[in-house]
Formats: structure tokens, C-alpha cells, sequence
């Protein structure tokens, strides 16, 4: 059995419009506005990028990638 969090009950402010599309899009996904905002909350703290992600993304920024011959690209798929 997981560990259980606790919980503090809070009170914002929000747009009104803000607050509408949250309902829709929390409806669509089957949840309660409040998981749906916790957990959008959660993502934008706890998802950052591992090291090979944030060396992949300094590569793509400062250096010249190489680039990819379509016709050879073509021709492996059609060997495969």
C-alpha cells in the first residue's frame, strides 16, 4: 500500500475563463478539478530532465547537428 500525503486545504484566486477551461479539460480526463490542477502542479515541479536529456538538448543548441540524406534514409527502409 502507498504512502498516504497529507493534505492542506488552500484557496486561489483564478481567472474565471481560467477556472471553466480547467473543469472542461479535467472532465475529459475523468478527474476532479482539484486532482486535475494537482497534478498539472506536480508536473511542472518533479518533471525535469535527466542528464542524457539535458546533454541531448545543449547539443541541439550549440552545435551543428548533422543532417539526414532522405535518399539514403529511403533506401534503408525499403532494405529493411
Amino acid at each position: 500500500m502507498g504512502v498516504k500525503s497529507i493534505k492542506k486545504q488552500t484557496a486561489f484566486r483564478l481567472d474565471e475563463d481560467l477556472i471553466k477551461k480547467l473543469k472542461v479539460a479535467a472532465k475529459k480526463e475523468n478527474r476532479s478539478l482539484n486532482n486535475y490542477v494537482e497534478c498539472i502542479l506536480m508536473d511542472s515541479l518533479y518533471k525535469e530532465p535527466n542528464e542524457t536529456t539535458l546533454a541531448a538538448i545543449n547539443e541541439a543548441e550549440t552545435e551543428q547537428l548533422e543532417t539526414l540524406d532522405l535518399n539514403n534514409f529511403k533506401k534503408y527502409v525499403a532494405s529493411l
